[in-house]
């Protein structure tokens, strides 16, 4: 029996050496918080070289899940091979509809690329494989425990206060990454404001349903204020008559009703014959930068550092590249035994200036620019753009298109080509 145990321990923790001792170890050189997609990348890239502890305050990873699940797949091979096991449905194509009913279709081959575009995943398990190549490169893991607090000394973090299964205890570490989610924490206890204001968060609510008619390999997004007021309304295909059918609504644009209220009448009309078998909610990030996402001794990845993007809520590129970067940082930190904001901040600096951070702050603009639209700017739009031609979809095309259509439509959009 005694063996059977060690065997037991081996496979869920990386080996019975580390797994024996998991629970007795009172210090690492590394603690994340959260196992989402951007605190297991963190792990498994701080974890070659350091010692990691990675916590999750569920008793299972990736479940719930509270995500469309759809992913652009041009970068990822640089954070993870691809895996068909996690992967649902490919993503050939888009369709954008107006609220008067006008629709705009954008393919593959339209933008001369290869297919697919993007995926969409299988949540629960592409989590617990990040979770398992954390694991395997060698970090423990423990879920059922919960951050209480973080353990401070002269304004620096040098550790997390914990509860599992009720009983509190205390971990050292020299860095904290906080990869906690929208409702983070973390950086709040660590002297890094996160507080979202209500225009800048979606309030969300998503059923995966069955017995939909659908556009097979087509993401649907659907624009209007009687369905989404400042957001919009998502379909993301899961298979043969199945999907995840969902929206976002600001904050500031609720009206008193709740976004599960707003579902319903979605799915009252477009899908009556359809069958809810699953529903989660919660918000999403849609604000800009944050003014840091470092101090002395912590690091914030992912939602936890608003990193989503805010026009379209996508977030697990964005969560995968951010941990890749602090996990990195943070093995560096280890091996120069300095943990300072001031070695931290090479971090925020590779973030801010890469692809994602750049393009941030002009989807912030994008999504501040469609949220004071009305249902009638945004027919202009796009029935300016409606029958467009695969060559025409540059800037140039798309500028001299909407020019010849609705020449007045310029003003409004100019500063956003």
């Amino acid at each position: 029996m005694h063996d059977l145990r060690h065997v037991r321990i081996d496979l869920s923790c990386g080996g019975p050496h580390r797994a024996g001792r998991r629970n007795m170890r009172d210090e690492y050189d590394v603690i994340v918080v959260g196992a989402g997609p951007g605190g297991s990348i963190a792990a498994r890239t701080a974890a070659e070289g350091c010692d990691v502890l990675l916590i999750e305050k569920r008793q299972e990873i990736g479940d719930p899940v509270r995500c469309a699940e759809g992913l652009d797949i041009r970068q990822l091979p640089k954070y993870i091979s691809l895996d068909k096991k996690w992967i649902s449905s490919e993503i050939n194509g888009f369709r954008f509809n107006a609220p008067d009913g006008t629709s705009v279709d954008v393919t593959a081959e339209m933008l001369r690329m290869e297919a697919p575009l993007g995926y969409i995943l299988e949540r629960k398990i592409f989590d617990r494989n990040l979770a398992r190549e954390a694991a395997r490169a060698g970090a423990d893991i423990m879920v059922r425990t919960r951050a209480t607090g973080l353990i401070t000394e002269d304004g620096a973090v040098k550790g997390v206060k914990m509860n599992r299964l009720g009983d509190d205890f205390e971990v050292r570490s020299k860095v904290v990454i906080g990869a906690d989610g929208v409702e983070s924490q973390v950086g709040r206890w660590g002297g890094i404001n996160t507080t979202l204001k209500p225009r800048d968060i979606m309030s969300c609510a998503q059923y995966h349903m069955e017995n939909v008619d659908i556009v097979e390999k087509t993401v649907d997004f659907y624009f209007g204020k009687r369905y989404a007021p400042g957001g919009y309304t998502w379909i993301f295909p899961k298979g043969e008559r199945a999907a995840n059918v969902g929206l976002g609504v600001l904050g500031s644009k609720l009206n008193a009703k709740r976004p599960i209220d707003y579902l319903n009448e979605f799915v009252a009309d477009k899908f009556p014959c359809g069958q809810p078998v699953g529903l989660v909610v919660g918000g999403v990030p849609a604000s800009d930068a944050l003014k840091t996402i470092i101090n002395d001794g912590l690091m914030l990845v992912g939602d936890a550092a608003h990193h989503t993007d805010p026009a379209t809520g996508g977030g697990i590129l964005q969560a995968l590249g951010s941990g890749h970067t602090a996990g990195e940082v943070a093995r560096k930190a280890v091996r120069q035994n300095d943990a300072s904001a001031r070695v931290l901040r090479e971090y925020e600096t590779e973030w801010n200036n890469n692809p994602f951070g750049k393009l941030h702050k002009r989807m912030y603009k994008t999504k501040e620019f469609v949220v004071e639209r009305s249902d009638e700017e945004m027919n202009r739009i796009v029935r300016a753009v409606h029958g467009i031609q695969p060559e025409e979809i540059t800037m140039r095309g798309i500028t001299m298109r909407i020019l010849k259509k609705d020449p007045k439509l310029m003003l409004m959009i100019r500063h956003l080509l």
